[in-house]
C-alpha cells in the first residue's frame, strides 16, 4: 500500500470511476499524479490504513461522480494567424469548463499550418503560458512536405493529418490518394506515427450540386455519403498495403461501418471517431438558413444517427471527439444563411460530455461507456498512457460531474470565443462542477496547462 502521508489532494466519494465501474473510493494525489486509489470498505486492509493527511480534501456530494478528465484529440484552436476565430486561452478555458483536461490541436486554420518544425515551434510559442489544460499538436500533410514529416515526428507531434478534399483554407491543400499512400509508407517507419484522414472523395464532392441556398437538404446533397464511403475505402486499402496506423476522422456516414468492421477483422490497423453533432442532431431538424449546423462532412438523417450509435456500441467506432471548429459570425452566417457560403464547423468543446451523455441516457447507455469513448479510448490511440483513467500512476486529471443535473445551453455563457452554437436553448444533463489538472482545480485566471510531446520512439507523451 502506498504511503498515506503528505497528499496534495484527497477526493472521496460514493461514485468514483475505476476500471469501468462507479464504486465508493478515495483518490490520493501527490505531485500531480494519482498515488493511491482505495475502494472504500472492500477489504480488511482499508481498516488498517490511516486517514491520509492532505493539503486539500474534497468530499463528493451525493449527486456527484468523479471521472477522469476527457481527452479531445480533434480541436481547431486556430492560433496563430486566425486567433479572431479562436485561441489557446479561450479554447482551453472552454475545454476545462467541459471537463476536458487534454486536447490535441489540429494543424490547419492556424497560419502557418503545422506542416514543418518551424511552424510547430511558432505554434508552441503562441501557446506557451496561455493554456488552461494540457495541449498536444498534430502535424499536417500537404503536397510537397514529405521530407518534413520525420523531423516533425521527432519534434513530438502526435501524428499527421491530411485531407482528400479541399480543407476550406488554401494554405492547407489536399493530397491525392497516391500522395497519401506515400505518406503512409514514411509514417509506418517514422516511430510508427499515426495517419489521420479527413475522408471525403474530392471528385465525388466536385460532381455534386452546390447551389446557393438556405435549404439544408441542398447542402446535404452537396456532401453525399458516397463521397465519404469512397474515401474511407481508399484509406482502408492503402493502410492495409502499407501497414500504417490509420484513423478516420469525424465519421458522419453510417454506410461505411460494415467495411470498417471488415477491415478491422482483417488486421488493418484502423480506428474511427465520430462527434457529438452526428450523435445528437439530425438533418430533418435543421431549420432553413441555420448555418450554425453546417459542418463537413455533414450532419445526416435520424436513421443514420441511430446507426452511428449502434457502431459505437458494437465497438466498430472507437471514440467520440468534438471537431471543435469555431469561426466569427461574419463567416458562420455568411450571406444571411446561405449554406454554400457559410463556414463549416461546429464549436462544441465545452458541451461534448453533456451532449453525448444526454443522448446516451435516452438510449439506455451508461455514463461509464460515455467516459470510455470520450477519455480512455482517445487517450490510448494517441499514446497518452497516463491519461483517461483513475489509477495509481496516472495523471491526476479529473472532473467532478453531476450527471442528473440539467441546464439550458446559453451560447453567450460559453467560454469559446464566439457565441454561436446549434445547441442554443437545448436542455442537457450533466453539469461539470469542477475540473482538476494535475491535481489542481482549473480556474479562469491561471493557465497551468502543459505543452505535450509524443516521443517518436515509444509513442508516449512527455511535456
Amino acid at each position: 500500500m502506498t504511503d498515506a502521508s503528505g497528499f496534495d489532494l484527497v477526493i472521496r466519494g460514493d461514485r468514483v470511476l475505476i476500471d469501468g465501474t462507479f464504486v465508493p473510493a478515495e483518490v490520493g494525489v501527490r505531485g500531480g499524479v494519482i498515488v493511491r486509489v482505495m475502494r472504500s470498505g472492500t477489504d480488511a486492509v482499508s481498516a488498517s490504513v490511516p486517514e491520509p493527511a492532505a493539503t486539500r480534501t474534497v468530499e463528493l456530494a451525493p449527486d456527484e461522480v468523479l471521472i477522469p478528465g476527457l481527452v479531445d484529440t480533434h480541436v481547431h484552436v486556430n492560433e496563430p494567424g486566425r486567433t479572431e476565430w479562436e485561441g489557446f486561452a479561450s479554447a482551453t478555458r472552454a475545454a476545462a469548463a467541459g471537463g476536458v483536461t487534454t486536447i490535441v490541436d489540429m494543424p490547419l486554420n492556424s497560419i502557418p499550418p503545422t506542416t514543418s518544425v518551424a511552424a510547430l515551434d511558432e505554434k508552441r510559442r503562441a501557446a506557451e503560458g496561455r493554456v488552461f489544460v494540457d495541449v498536444g499538436f498534430w502535424g499536417g500533410v500537404v503536397p510537397g512536405n514529405l521530407a518534413k514529416l520525420e523531423p516533425l515526428a521527432d519534434a513530438g507531434v502526435f501524428g499527421f493529418k491530411c485531407f482528400l478534399v479541399h480543407s476550406g483554407v488554401d494554405e492547407f491543400p489536399p493530397v491525392t490518394v497516391d500522395e497519401m499512400e506515400r505518406t503512409m509508407e514514411v509514417l509506418a517507419g517514422a516511430g510508427d506515427s499515426l495517419m489521420v484522414v479527413h475522408a471525403e472523395d474530392a471528385a465525388l464532392i466536385e460532381g455534386a450540386p452546390h447551389p446557393h441556398s438556405p435549404d439544408y437538404a441542398d447542402f446535404l446533397a452537396s456532401r453525399p455519403r458516397e463521397a465519404e464511403g469512397a474515401a474511407i475505402s481508399a484509406v482502408i486499402e492503402r493502410a492495409a498495403r502499407t501497414g500504417v496506423r490509420a484513423h478516420i476522422l469525424h465519421l458522419s456516414s453510417a454506410d461505411a461501418i460494415d467495411r470498417i468492421a471488415a477491415a478491422k477483422r482483417h488486421g488493418v490497423r484502423l480506428t474511427v471517431e465520430t462527434c457529438p453533432h452526428y450523435l445528437t442532431l439530425c438533418a430533418e431538424d435543421v431549420p432553413p438558413g441555420a448555418t450554425a449546423f453546417k459542418c463537413c462532412p455533414p450532419i445526416r438523417e435520424a436513421g443514420n444517427r441511430d446507426a452511428l450509435w449502434q457502431g459505437l456500441e458494437s465497438g466498430v467506432i472507437d471514440f467520440i471527439v468534438s471537431d471543435h471548429s469555431p469561426a466569427p459570425a461574419a463567416l458562420k452566417t455568411a450571406s444571411g444563411g446561405d449554406f454554400a457560403d457559410a463556414w463549416g464547423g461546429i464549436a462544441s468543446l465545452q458541451l461534448g460530455l453533456p451532449l453525448v451523455w444526454t443522448e446516451a441516457r435516452r438510449r439506455g447507455i451508461r455514463l461509464e461507456r460515455v467516459v470510455e469513448w470520450m477519455s480512455a479510448a482517445p487517450a490510448r490511440r494517441v499514446g497518452l498512457s497516463g491519461k483517461g483513467r483513475i489509477a495509481e500512476g496516472a495523471a491526476a486529471d479529473l472532473a467532478v460531474v453531476a450527471p442528473d443535473e440539467t441546464f439550458t445551453v446559453d451560447a453567450a455563457a460559453l467560454e469559446h470565443r464566439h457565441p454561436i452554437t446549434p445547441y442554443e436553448g437545448r436542455e442537457l444533463a450533466g453539469v461539470v462542477r469542477a475540473t482538476y489538472l494535475a491535481g489542481v482545480p482549473v480556474d479562469r485566471a491561471t493557465p497551468r496547462g502543459r505543452l505535450l510531446r509524443r516521443a517518436a520512439t515509444t509513442g508516449r507523451a512527455t511535456t
